[in-house]
C-alpha cells in the first residue's frame, strides 16, 4: 500500500512539473531567440542580434595556437556578436542562398531551455533564460562540424 502511495505521488510531482514548465508560446519564443541569434548574420541586422542575447551573455570555444599548437578556449561578448552581426555578411557572401538554421529545443522548463542549432558550418549549443517575460541566450558553446577549422 505504502508503494502504491508513493509512486501515485511521484507521478502527480512529474506531471505538475510539466504542466507549470514550458508552454506552446515559449516554445515559439525560444526558437525565435535561436533564430534571431542566426538570421541577425544571414540579414546583417545588429538590433535582431541584440533582441536575442542577454546583455552579459557570453559565447565560448575552443582553439588552437598556432605558434603552440595548444588548445584554449576563445570567448565572445554580447557586444561582439551585436558587431558581428552589423559586419560579418554585409557583401552577402558568407553563407549559401538557402543557409541551414535547425533548431533543437533539448530541454525546457519554466524559465531555462538548452537549445541546439545546426547553422551551415556550426554548431551551437545555447542556454536561454526567461528574464522578465522574455526569452534571452545567456551562454552558447560552439564549434565548427569541421573541427580542424578551430
Amino acid at each position: 500500500m505504502k508503494i502504491k502511495l508513493l509512486l501515485s505521488g511521484c507521478v502527480l510531482l512529474v506531471a505538475s512539473n510539466i504542466m507549470v514548465g514550458q508552454t506552446k508560446q515559449d516554445s515559439l519564443e525560444i526558437k525565435q531567440a535561436a533564430l534571431d541569434y542566426i538570421e541577425s548574420q544571414h540579414k546583417v541586422n545588429p538590433k535582431q542580434m541584440e533582441r536575442a542575447l542577454h546583455p552579459r551573455m557570453v559565447k565560448r570555444t575552443f582553439w588552437k595556437d598556432k605558434a603552440t599548437n595548444k588548445d584554449y578556449v576563445r570567448e565572445t561578448t554580447t557586444e561582439s556578436m551585436i558587431l558581428l552581426a552589423e559586419s560579418y555578411n554585409k557583401k552577402g557572401d558568407m553563407f549559401p542562398v538557402s543557409p541551414k538554421k535547425e533548431v533543437l529545443l533539448l530541454d525546457v522548463s519554466e524559465r531555462t531551455a538548452s537549445v541546439k542549432l545546426i547553422a551551415d558550418e556550426w554548431i551551437d549549443y545555447m542556454h536561454i533564460v526567461k528574464i522578465n517575460g522574455t526569452w534571452k541566450i545567456i551562454n552558447v558553446l560552439w564549434q565548427f562540424n569541421d573541427t580542424k577549422k578551430h
